[in-house]
């Protein structure tokens, strides 16, 4: 006898084959095949993407957990669930990647305002608005609390002057999440969490080259910016309040990364294609054979972990500290995924420029990689949550 669940996943997995193109369901070679949406998002020449995007917005199904009033799909966490596997199944592609989602969306709904919620949770969940966090100052990293940005209170709006350093895809957002000192005087409670467009007169960015010819990240500079009250998100210097909230989304974000990407398994088929197989059917570099099963233990091991996790949190019943735990595994797991397909491609792994590399997608996102322990939160501070938090060491 069918259940409830039985039926909605037979449905969903009915709806998915019939509506997902098959050009999503592609293993995703670079950054030109993730769909971030916004304002200036190009579909010119990948109207698939639109079209997926579109289809699983209009379902609510781009944030299926999160209320239909809000643009989601107002599914329960088994529900949610069924459909992130049935997704899965069928190697479908992510219809939207968004800091809007997966950090400024969490923090809006426990924090935000009714009408703050009303006006940018659906635009977030049709991906009609790109968004950047402002957090990291020259001055501010692991020290976040540090910050110096300020926002001067001038009756009905805030003036903000100062600098963001790593402000991911800050080129490209539409509007930015900041983290603002409002008070001097103290350091956690004189921070507040403000939200404006980027396009507002005195907002200025600059790429940082890295070293994968890639440039994610960006400077960000405020000069004499005005942002309306109403973008003030909670309570004036209540801001840090939001922002641990946000960060532990964040590093579950970033914790994602070591789950690897949908569409076949490109360590594997890499390494396949590139070395071959012996007489067994088995991959002829013994050597590389088993590091590579190693490896995928330890994947496996973390996908489950990560099942589990997602469970507790939706739940409720996580740890605080949980996120710190998952961002460090996650990222370090992902840094060997990429080590060990740059090692399967021997030499020719490094070639940086061709059409048959995807213009060196490999190589740029091995060195890319390389920021995964460093950005949302240092391995280093993640560790030392671990041993406070979770492992209650003493002297931690």
């Amino acid at each position: 006898m069918m259940t409830d669940l039985d039926t909605f996943r037979a449905e969903t997995r009915a709806w998915l084959e019939e509506n997902c193109p098959p050009s999503m369901r592609e293993p995703v070679h670079g950054e030109a095949d993730i769909n971030w949406g916004g304002r200036r998002a190009d579909y010119a020449n990948k109207p698939d993407q639109k079209l997926w995007m579109d289809r699983m917005a209009a379902r609510g199904w781009t944030v299926p957990d999160w209320p239909k009033a809000y643009g989601g799909g107002g599914l329960s966490p088994a529900e949610t669930k069924i459909v992130r596997e049935e997704m899965a199944r069928l190697n479908c592609r992510n219809p939207l990647n968004s800091f809007g989602i997966s950090m400024l969306g969490p923090a809006l709904l426990k924090y935000g305002s009714e009408a703050q919620k009303l006006e940018h949770l659906p635009r977030i969940a049709r991906g009609e608005i790109r968004w950047c966090q402002g957090y990291s100052e020259p001055g501010a990293g692991s020290d976040l609390a540090g910050l110096q940005t300020s926002a001067e209170d001038k009756g009905d709006y805030y003036l903000v002057n100062g600098q963001k350093v790593w402000t991911s895809y800050a080129d490209k957002a539409d509007w930015i999440f900041c983290l603002v000192r409002t008070d001097k005087s103290v350091k956690q409670g004189g921070i507040s969490f403000l939200l404006f467009d980027m396009e507002t007169p005195g907002v200025s960015t600059r790429p940082i080259l890295l070293i994968s010819g890639n440039s994610p990240f960006c400077e960000t500079f405020f000069d004499d910016v005005k942002v309306p009250k109403e973008n003030l998100v909670h309570e004036v210097n209540k801001g840090w309040d939001v922002a641990k909230y946000l960060l532990g989304h964040e590093r579950e974000m970033i914790s994602g990364m070591g789950l690897g990407s949908s569409g076949g398994n490109p360590l594997i088929d890499g390494a396949i294609a590139t070395i071959g197989l012996d007489a067994q059917g088995r991959l002829a570099d013994p050597l590389l054979r088993g590091q590579i099963a190693l490896f995928e233990v330890r994947a496996r091991a973390f996908a489950a972990m990560s099942e589990r996790f997602i469970d507790e949190l939706k739940a409720g019943q996580a740890h605080p500290a949980q996120p710190s735990m998952m961002k460090y595994y996650g990222t370090e797991l992902n840094k060997s995924r990429h080590e060990l397909m740059m090692a399967s491609g021997g030499s020719d792994a490094l070639e940086w420029d061709s059409d048959a590399s995807h213009h060196g997608a490999a190589a740029r996102a091995w060195l890319r990689t390389k920021a995964n322990s460093i950005e949302g939160g240092t391995s280093e501070i993640q560790l030392n949550i671990i041993a406070k938090r979770i492992l209650e060491l003493p002297g931690a």
